[in-house]
């Protein structure tokens, strides 16, 4: 048996961006993507802490350094620029693994950059 597990989370980041025009998904500064091991074109749920809208979508590269967290096409009508938002990464995972599974979460300011993980995590 699989057990969908918890793969990676960017916890507290800043929308930067809405694009209602655009074809869909959602920018993340690639060094973020990085840190969090979410890859280009991987499903993506984003949960807004503002005002509790929730999405799936796919991540999609923004340049390295600029801190962008995109909303883009038709969820950008649920988004707005300095809305809270988690975004997070699921994985499938041999239920005898699951135990042992920890999941990389990369906790962000208020401007995309990256905080000392709290004893939660």
């Amino acid at each position: 048996m699989l057990l969908n597990m918890l793969k990676a989370k960017l916890h507290s980041a800043t929308v930067t961006q809405c694009d209602l025009h655009y074809e869909g998904s959602v920018s993340i500064d690639q060094e973020l993507l990085d840190a969090s091991g979410i890859l280009p074109n991987e499903r993506v749920d984003i949960w807004n802490v503002t005002n509790g809208a929730r999405i799936q979508t796919y991540a999609i590269e923004a340049p390295r350094g600029s801190r962008t967290i995109g909303v883009n096409g038709a969820a950008a009508r649920h988004f707005s620029v300095g809305d809270k938002v988690i975004i997070a990464a699921f994985a499938s995972i041999e239920a005898e693994k699951a135990s042992q599974h920890a999941p990389t979460v990369v906790l962000l300011d208020d401007a995309n950059e990256q905080k000392t993980p709290s004893a939660a995590y």
